[in-house]
C-alpha cells in the first residue's frame, strides 16, 4: 500500500511543473484588468469561475505581453506593473522590496524600499515552486454621513498578515488572518465595508469596544496530466463567485460570507467542470441554539469557444441536517436526484451565456430557475410556483474609440418567492443574506456603469441603479400580506395569493449614484474615494427618504 503511494505521488509530482498555484483572492484589481482586455479580444478568460491560481494570471500577462501593440500607454503602465507582482521572473531587486531579509541594515532599507515605486512584502524566500511570501495589510476607514443625518461619523481600523506560496511545484496555500476595530457610529460600517453584515463579533456586540476580525484559508493541488488537461482540487475558505453579472451574479455573488469547501475544476479544451462542496451558517442569532450550519452543493458544466460564445449549466442544492453522499457525487444531476431524496431540500439550476463575438463587446445573460419550475415560461400562466431570475447585459470596452473607458449596462428581474424555501433553513441564503443577486425577489433593477483608468495611478467610476421592489407589508389589523418580497417569507398556503403577481405589496422605488475615485501616488499605498447617494420613494405611501455618505478607505499593502 506504501508502495503504491509512493509511487502515485512520484508520478504526479513529474507532471508540467508550475510557478505559483496559491489562487490570487477576489479583491485584488488584476481581475479588472484581465477582463478588461478579455472584452478587447486580447485574451479569453473565464470570469464566470473568476479565482485563478497566481500562474494562471502570470500566462495571462504572457500573452497581454505578446500583444503589447494592440495596449494603450495607460494600460501598457498596468500590465508592467502587474507582471513585477504575478511573473516570478520580472521580479528583481530593482522593482522589489522586502521588508526583512534583504541582508541591508534595517534603517538603511527602510529608507531605500518604504516610501519606493517596488512591489513591496513583508519578507520572501525560496525559488519558483518552493518559496514563501509573507504579506500584511493594513487599512483605515474615514466616513462620514451628509442626510438625514450630519452628525454620523465612523472610523474603522484593521489590519492583516498573510502567509502564501507553493509547495512540490504542485501545492499552492495561502491563509491570512486579521483583527478591526471601529470607533463611533455603527451605522457606515456595512456601507463603507460590506464584509460587516457577516461578521459575528461585529454584530453580536458583547465587548466595550466594537469590533470585527477576519480569516481565510485555501490549500490548492493542480497537475495537467496529460496535454490540454488541467485538474486541481482545493480546499479552504475563500470569496469564490459563480456566473455572469456586472450588477451582482444571480447564481453565486459572493456577498454571502466566504464559503467553507471543498473544489474541484477541471479544464480541457472548450470544456470546463466545477464541483463545489460547501458550508456556511444560518441566520444570526444571539441564542446558541438556535444555530446552525446548512449545506451547498454546486455543479457546473460549461463549453467555451473562443472568439466566439460561451455557454454554460448550473445546478445548486441546499439542505441542513445532515450530508447527503448524494451530493456529494461530482457527476450525479443534482436537481433531479433531489426529487428521489423525498424532495425536501432547495434545489435549482441556471443556464447563462457569454459572447464575445465582436471586439470591445461583450453580451451575457442568465436565466435562474428555482425548485426545477419551468411551466410558466413556457405557457404564460405564472404565479407563485414559477420562482425564476433573469438577466440580461452588455459591457463595452473603449466605446467611441475612448481609450481606458469602459462601459456596462444590465437588467435584472427576480419573480416573487426567488431564493426562498419551505423550510428557512433551506433558503438560497448565508448569515441571512442572499446567495444570489443582492437584489432579492419581487424585484427588478437597470444598472449602468463607466470606469476610467486615467493611467496605472488612478481609475474613475460613477455607477447609477434604478430599483423597483415589492415589498410584504403588514395591515391595518396587523397580520402579515405577503407577496414574496422577503427571501425569508415562504409562501403560506391557504394564506397567500397564489397569482404573486410581480411588484405587487409596498412599492419603494430606489436609485442609488455612487462616484468613486482611486488614487495610488505611491505603490502598495492605495486611497479609495466614494460618494454615495440614494433616494428612496415610496409609491404606495407617497413619501421619500434619502441617504448621502462618503468615506475614504486608506490601505497599505506588503
Amino acid at each position: 500500500m506504501k508502495k503504491i503511494f509512493f509511487l502515485s505521488l512520484l508520478l504526479a509530482l513529474s507532471f508540467k511543473c508550475f510557478a505559483q498555484i496559491e489562487n490570487v483572492q477576489l479583491k485584488f484589481p488584476v481581475y479588472t484588468f484581465l477582463k478588461e482586455m478579455s472584452v478587447k479580444k486580447i485574451i479569453h478568460y473565464d470570469d464566470d469561475n473568476p479565482n485563478l491560481s497566481r500562474f494562471e494570471v502570470a500566462d495571462f500577462l504572457k500573452i497581454i505581453e505578446s500583444k503589447k501593440q494592440e495596449l494603450s500607454r495607460t494600460e501598457i503602465k498596468l500590465l508592467e506593473e502587474y507582471k513585477v507582482e504575478y511573473i516570478p521572473e520580472e521580479s528583481n531587486s530593482s522593482n522589489t522590496w522586502n521588508m526583512f531579509g534583504s541582508g541591508k541594515k534595517f534603517a538603511d532599507n527602510m529608507i531605500d524600499g518604504f516610501f519606493s515605486n517596488k512591489q513591496k512584502y513583508i519578507f520572501s524566500t525560496g525559488k519558483p515552486g518552493n518559496n514563501l511570501f509573507v504579506e500584511g495589510i493594513g487599512n483605515v476607514y474615514l466616513g462620514h454621513e451628509f442626510k438625514p443625518d450630519n452628525k454620523i461619523n465612523t472610523i474603522m481600523m484593521d489590519g492583516f498578515v498573510g502567509l502564501r506560496g507553493t509547495m512540490f511545484n504542485h501545492l499552492g496555500y495561502y491563509l491570512d488572518l486579521g483583527k478591526g476595530m471601529m470607533f463611533g457610529q455603527k451605522d457606515l460600517a456595512p456601507l463603507m465595508e460590506p464584509r460587516m453584515r457577516v461578521d459575528f463579533k461585529f454584530n453580536e456586540d458583547k465587548e466595550k469596544l466594537r469590533n470585527y476580525d477576519y480569516t481565510s484559508a485555501n490549500l490548492k493541488y493542480y497537475i495537467e496530466p496529460t496535454e490540454g488537461l488541467g485538474l486541481s482540487i482545493q480546499l479552504g475558505r475563500e470569496k469564490t463567485t459563480l456566473g455572469y453579472g456586472y450588477s451582482g451574479k444571480t447564481i453565486l455573488s459572493g456577498n454571502n460570507p466566504d464559503l467553507d469547501m471543498i473544489k474541484l475544476n477541471a479544464k480541457y479544451g472548450i470544456l470546463r467542470y466545477t464541483t463545489i462542496f460547501a458550508s456556511t451558517v444560518g441566520y444570526f442569532s444571539p441564542i446558541r441554539d438556535q444555530r446552525y450550519t446548512k449545506y451547498i452543493s454546486m455543479q457546473r458544466m460549461k463549453i467555451a469557444i473562443p472568439d466566439l460564445f460561451d455557454i454554460g449549466i448550473t445546478s445548486n442544492v441546499v439542505y441542513n441536517g445532515r450530508i447527503d453522499f448524494a451530493y456529494i457525487n461530482p457527476i450525479l444531476f443534482w436537481t433531479f436526484a433531489e426529487k428521489s431524496l423525498q424532495d425536501r431540500d432547495n434545489k435549482n439550476f441556471a443556464l447563462d451565456f457569454q459572447t464575445r463575438l465582436f471586439k470591445n463587446v461583450e453580451l451575457q445573460g442568465t436565466l435562474y430557475v428555482d425548485d426545477d419550475e419551468l411551466f410558466g415560461l413556457v405557457t404564460g400562466k405564472i404565479n407563485k410556483g414559477e420562482k425564476f431570475a433573469y438577466q440580461i447585459g452588455t459591457m463595452i470596452y473603449e466605446p467611441l474609440s475612448v481609450k481606458n473607458l469602459s462601459f456596462s449596462i444590465e437588467y435584472t428581474k427576480i419573480r416573487p418567492y426567488t431564493y426562498s424555501h419551505y423550510d428557512i433553513k433551506n433558503d438560497y441564503t448565508a448569515y441571512g443574506l442572499s446567495m444570489g443577486h443582492p437584489l432579492g425577489p419581487n424585484a427588478d433593477e437597470i444598472f449602468t456603469q463607466l470606469n476610467y483608468n486615467i493611467s496605472n495611478w488612478g481609475r474613475l467610476g460613477l455607477e447609477y441603479r434604478y430599483r423597483r421592489k415589492g415589498n410584504n407589508y403588514y395591515d391595518a389589523g396587523g397580520n402579515l400580506v405577503n407577496v414574496g418580497g422577503d427571501i425569508s417569507q415562504t409562501f403560506r398556503d391557504s394564506i397567500d395569493n397564489p397569482d404573486a403577481r410581480f411588484l405587487e405589496g409596498e412599492r419603494v422605488n430606489t436609485q442609488i449614484v455612487t462616484l468613486t475615485f482611486r488614487f495610488i501616488p505611491i505603490r502598495n499605498y492605495i486611497f479609495d474615494f466614494s460618494y454615495i447617494y440614494n433616494i428612496n420613494s415610496n409609491i404606495t405611501k407617497g413619501f421619500k427618504t434619502d441617504l448621502g455618505y462618503a468615506f475614504v478607505k486608506m490601505s497599505v499593502l506588503y
